[in-house]
C-alpha cells in the first residue's frame, strides 16, 4: 500500500514514531499501519429528521471499512435543517453550510493525510458540500445518502413537509380549518429521512448516483429500511477497493458525468438547486460547465417521472418502480447518457445498468415509458434578458401559463412578500419581485418556500409569478424564477425595478425582461447606491465578502 498517503507516512520509521503512538491510542495495532486509513465523515445530528438516522449508518460503514481491510477514522461534520430554518433569518446559513461542510471534510482529510473518504449525509447541503470536498481532495471517495423519509398520511393523501407550508396558505385563504392545518402538520413528517418528494436532497442524491459517486439504487432508499444499512456497508467495501485501484474523483467527475447528471435531473423533475450545486462542483474539479449547458440538455430530455412537488408521487414510490437505474436505462437506450462514463465501483455506467430492464414495469406509472413522458422537454429552463444577463433558473413543470407580463410588486425581503400574500394584497397577474436575497445581498441566498407555498395555498399558483435573486426550495413549483444574476446587491437590473414596472417572463422564449427603456435603466443605475452589509462580523460577513455569483455556483474560493 505504498501509494497511500497516510499509511506511507506511518511506516517510514523512527522519525514517525509520534504519529504511530497517537494512532495506537485510537486503536491501531502493529499490523494496522500498512492499511489504508479512511475518513468517515459522519453527518449525524438530531437537529433534523434528515440526519437523525445517520448514526446507525456510520456504524455500518465503520464495520464495512474494517472488514474490507482499512482503518476507518470517524469525524463529524455539520448540517442545517432547511425545513426548520425555512422562512427565518436562520435560512441564510443554509447555503453557507455547504461551504462549511466542504471546508471541514477537506480540513480533516488533508490535515490527517487520509487515503480515502466515505461521507454520509442527509439534508440538502450535505451532498454538494461533501462532493465539493471530494473534488478538492481528489482521493478515492464515495457518498452515502442517509435516505429519504417515508410519506405521511392524512385523509388518504400522501404528505411531505411541503404540505405543511402549502397548508398555511390554504388556511389563510379560508380553504381549510385550524384543525386541518394542525393535523397536516402533525402527520407530514412521520420519521427519519430527508424530505420525501423530488426536492433538493433527493435530487442531489439521485444526481450523485447518476454521476457514479454513489452505488446504484442507493439514492432513493428509505432511511428506515434495512436495505439502507446493507447498501452503506457495501459502499465501504467498494471504497476500499477503489483505494487499492486508485480510482479518483477526477476520473469519475468528468464532463460526461456532469452531462449524465443533468440528463437525470431533467428526467426526474429535480430541484433548481441542482443547477447551482453542479456549477460549483464542476468548477472545483476543473470541468468546463456553464448555466447554458442545462438549457441545451433540457431541450433533449423529457420529464419521465411523476414526482412531487408538481407531480403525484414521492421518492419511495420511485424506488419501488425501479429507482434511478431504471430512469438511466431509458435515457441510455435513447442516446441521452454516456454509457462509457466511469463509476466508483470501477464499472462503466453501461455495465452498471446492464441488467436493468429496458422498459419500466407496466403495473406502475411513477416512471413513464419513453413514448409517454410527463413533459416532452425538461422542466428547468434557463432564462436570460435585461433582468438576468448572467442567467436565471425557472422551474416550469406543472405550469399552465409559461408566459406572463404583469406589474412588478417589489419586496426587499422574503418576509415582506409573505406578509403581503397572507394579507391578500396580491392580485392575479402580479409579478412578485423579491430582491436583496442573493448570495451577497442576503447574504446566503435564502430559499423562498414560504411565499411560494403561500401562493399555491391561496390558489394563485397559475396566475401569479415570482422572481428573486434568492433560491427556491426543491419543494417549490409554479411560475417562479430564481438565481437571478447579477443580483441586486451588486447592482444587477433586479435592483432597479420599481413598483408597477412591467415585467415579462416567457419560459418558452427563455426570456426574463424588464419592460423599461435602456435610457431609463441607465439613469436608475447611475442613481443606485449599494446597500450596507447586513452583517459586519461572523460567518455571514465572511461569506458575503467571498461568495461569487450564483451563475458560477456561489463558491467562496473561486476568486481567491
Amino acid at each position: 500500500m505504498s501509494e497511500n498517503r497516510r499509511s506511507k507516512i506511518v511506516t517510514e520509521g523512527v522519525q514517525r514514531s509520534p504519529n504511530r503512538a497517537m494512532l495506537r491510542a485510537v486503536g491501531f495495532g502493529d499490523s494496522d499501519f500498512t492499511k489504508p486509513i479512511v475518513g468517515l465523515a459522519n453527518g449525524y445530528s438530531t437537529i433534523t429528521p434528515c440526519n437523525m438516522g445517520i448514526g446507525e449508518l456510520a456504524k455500518a460503514a465503520e464495520k464495512g471499512l474494517s472488514e474490507a481491510g482499512s482503518m476507518p477514522q470517524v469525524f463529524g461534520t455539520i448540517t442545517i435543517s432547511d425545513g426548520i430554518s425555512m422562512g427565518t433569518e436562520g435560512m441564510k446559513y443554509s447555503l453557507v453550510s455547504r461551504e462549511v461542510i466542504a471546508d471541514s471534510i477537506e480540513t480533516v482529510c488533508n490535515g490527517q493525510s487520509l487515503d480515502g473518504v466515505l461521507a454520509i449525509g442527509g439534508c440538502d447541503k450535505n451532498m454538494p458540500g461533501a462532493m465539493i470536498a471530494m473534488a478538492r481532495l481528489n482521493i478515492p471517495a464515495i457518498f452515502v445518502y442517509g435516505g429519504t423519509i417515508k410519506p405521511g398520511h392524512y385523509k388518504g393523501q400522501d404528505l411531505t413537509v411541503v404540505s405543511s407550508f402549502e397548508a398555511v396558505g390554504q388556511y389563510s385563504a379560508g380553504k381549510i380549518s385550524q384543525q386541518e392545518l394542525t393535523e397536516i402538520e402533525r402527520n407530514a413528517c412521520p420519521g427519519a429521512g430527508s424530505c420525501g418528494g423530488m426536492y433538493t436532497a433527493n435530487t442531489m442524491s439521485s444526481v450523485f448516483e447518476a454521476m457514479g459517486m454513489s452505488l446504484a439504487y442507493s439514492s432513493t432508499m428509505a432511511a428506515e429500511d434495512p436495505e439502507k444499512l446493507e447498501s452503506t456497508e457495501k459502499s465501504a467495501y467498494v471504497l476500499v477497493e477503489a483505494i487499492r485501484r486508485q480510482i479518483l474523483p477526477s476520473q469519475i467527475l468528468t464532463r460526461k458525468a456532469f452531462e449524465n447528471g443533468i440528463a437525470v435531473i431533467m428526467a426526474i423533475g429535480g430541484s433548481t438547486n441542482a443547477v447551482l450545486h453542479l456549477l460549483a462542483i464542476s468548477r472545483t474539479i476543473g470541468v468546463e460547465l456553464s448555466i447554458d449547458d442545462f438549457e441545451t440538455i433540457r431541450q433533449k430530455v423529457p420529464v419521465l417521472c411523476d414526482l412531487k412537488p408538481s407531480g403525484r408521487y414521492v421518492a419511495t414510490d420511485l424506488h419501488r418502480s425501479g429507482g434511478i437505474p431504471q430512469v438511466m436505462k431509458i435515457l441510455l437506450n435513447h442516446g441521452l447518457l454516456h454509457g462509457d462514463a466511469l463509476t466508483i465501483s470501477g464499472e462503466t455506467v453501461a455495465e452498471v445498468l446492464a441488467n436493468v430492464p429496458d422498459q419500466p414495469a407496466a403495473n406502475q406509472d411513477v416512471i413513464r415509458p419513453w413514448e409517454n413522458p410527463l413533459y416532452a422537454q425538461g422542466h428547468l429552463a434557463i432564462l436570460k434578458g435585461n433582468l438576468a444577463t448572467q442567467g436565471a433558473v425557472a422551474k416550469i413543470s406543472g405550469v399552465k401559463k409559461p408566459q406572463i407580463t404583469g406589474p412588478a410588486r417589489v419586496f426587499e425581503s422574503e418576509e415582506q412578500c409573505l406578509e403581503a400574500i397572507l394579507a391578500k394584497k396580491i392580485q392575479p397577474g402580479d409579478v412578485l419581485v423579491i430582491r436583496n436575497e442573493g448570495p451577497k445581498g442576503g447574504p446566503g441566498m435564502r430559499e423562498m418556500l414560504a411565499p411560494t407555498s403561500a401562493i399555491i395555498g391561496a390558489g394563485l399558483g397559475d396566475s401569479v409569478a415570482l422572481i428573486t435573486d434568492g433560491r427556491f426550495s426543491g419543494g417549490t413549483y409554479g411560475l417562479v424564477v430564481g438565481h437571478v444574476a447579477p443580483e441586486a446587491a451588486v447592482g444587477g437590473t433586479i435592483a432597479l425595478v420599481k413598483e408597477g414596472d412591467s415585467i415579462t417572463i416567457d419560459a418558452q422564449a427563455k426570456l426574463l425582461q424588464l419592460n423599461v427603456s435602456q435610457e431609463e435603466l441607465e439613469q436608475r443605475s447611475a442613481n443606485w447606491q449599494p446597500p450596507q452589509p447586513r452583517y459586519k462580523t461572523g460567518v455571514l460577513a465572511k461569506y458575503a465578502k467571498l461568495v461569487c455569483s450564483s451563475s458560477l455556483g456561489a463558491l467562496t474560493d473561486l476568486n481567491l
